[in-house]
């Protein structure tokens, strides 16, 4: 019998399921055992449910192929067979929320890809590097739910990656005000360029729900475990202002990013700063966890989406263009993988940090 942790994929046809499908072949910690989907696809082997929609550069591991899909809606069926759950499920919200917290009471951890409870005030929404110590509101969220292993936790939204960790490694510069306009892959909307031809060459100036996202949730990233409310108190500053654009890249969010500071950083200073920055994962050596997280590249035209997005396999934050601004003090354009770090790989890190923290577990 294996050690590793057995691992559902819930959602598992579809973009991001397939993405952490591809991430977690040969896995030191989790082994995928389980894959759950629409009751469309229910009872065919993976490969028949997925047929030729896998959208992925590697091909699906053959580890996967002939598992029979189960239906997602049966939980107890589901729960029965893991060890945990990652979530990628395509729903409205509130279903979203009940079915997930359903899978939690089976005693299965879940760590969710969606945005459905990422306001949930007893759910931690982590990027492992900079906010770990949001885990310890579980144990409430474990009384609320009457479980003793079950939990949900989620990931952010993949359009922050590029620079809230990086206004993270600033913090001790007191930034007050940001201005960012992120421009968003496609593969965030879960499509490719055979799926969505009218955005080649295209520019959409919308993406509904995200610019208030791309505000809101650093600030709740930011904030602390009040332990006699038995909540996250998301932080009140940095004020954000954020606008998102879809733009014709199929995997990487780009943002530009203005930023005021309480305090007078030299250039050297902040690229000191992004250079020393690293978490728990970092010191735990989690097998996820990008060596080198956030890196500063010197060349005027880098960032670059052809050359940077696969930095640290995905997982690292690349950022360039430093320079005082005229208006605010400091500019600067951040790249992140919005379907590694932004989406599939950051729950895989966040689970592993999970498991280290003696959350995930073992049935």
């Amino acid at each position: 019998m294996s050690e590793k942790l057995r691992a559902g994929i819930l959602g598992a046809t579809g973009m991001v399921g397939q993405r952490f499908i591809a991430l977690l072949e040969n896995h030191p910690w989790f082994e995928v055992t389980t894959v759950a989907a629409s009751p469309r696809s229910a009872g065919k082997t993976y490969e028949e449910a997925v047929g030729g929609r896998w959208k992925m550069d590697t091909p699906m591991p053959e580890a996967v192929k002939k598992l029979v899909v189960k239906n997602v809606n049966e939980v107890e069926q589901v729960a029965a067979e893991v060890d945990l759950v990652f979530s990628a499920v395509d729903m409205t919200k509130e279903e979203i929320k009940a079915i997930e917290e359903a899978y939690a009471k089976t005693e299965t951890p879940v760590v969710s890809n969606n945005s459905a409870h990422r306001w949930t005030p007893d759910v931690p929404m982590m990027i492992p590097e900079v906010n770990p110590e949001h885990a310890e509101v579980i144990r409430y969220q474990r009384e609320r739910l009457g479980t003793v292993r079950g939990f949900v936790a989620v990931k952010p939204n993949c359009s922050i990656q590029s620079y809230a960790p990086v206004l993270s490694a600033w913090k001790e510069f007191e930034p007050y005000e940001v201005v960012a306009t992120t421009y968003q892959a496609i593969s965030g909307a879960g499509k490719t360029f055979a799926d969505w031809p009218e955005m080649v060459g295209n520019i959409i100036p919308y993406i509904g729900g995200e610019e208030e996202k791309s505000e809101k949730e650093p600030l709740r990233i930011w904030g602390h475990v009040d332990h006699e409310k038995k909540q996250i108190i998301p932080a009140e500053s940095p004020v954000i202002t954020c606008q998102c654009i879809r733009v014709p890249v199929l995997n990487g969010h780009t943002a530009a990013v203005f930023v005021k500071f309480r305090k007078s950083p030299t250039k050297e200073q902040l690229i000191a700063a992004l250079h020393a920055y690293s978490g728990v994962p970092q010191e735990l050596n989690l097998p996820s966890a990008p060596k080198q997280f956030l890196r500063y590249m010197e060349e005027e035209n880098r960032p670059q989406i052809t050359q940077d997005v696969d930095y640290e396999n995905g997982m690292g934050v690349s950022v360039g263009r430093l320079r005082e601004d005229t208006v605010y003090d400091w500019k600067f354009v951040g790249l992140s993988h919005n379907t590694v770090r932004g989406a599939a790989g950051g729950a895989v890190l966040c689970a592993e940090l999970l498991k280290a923290q003696g959350y995930i577990t073992k049935k």
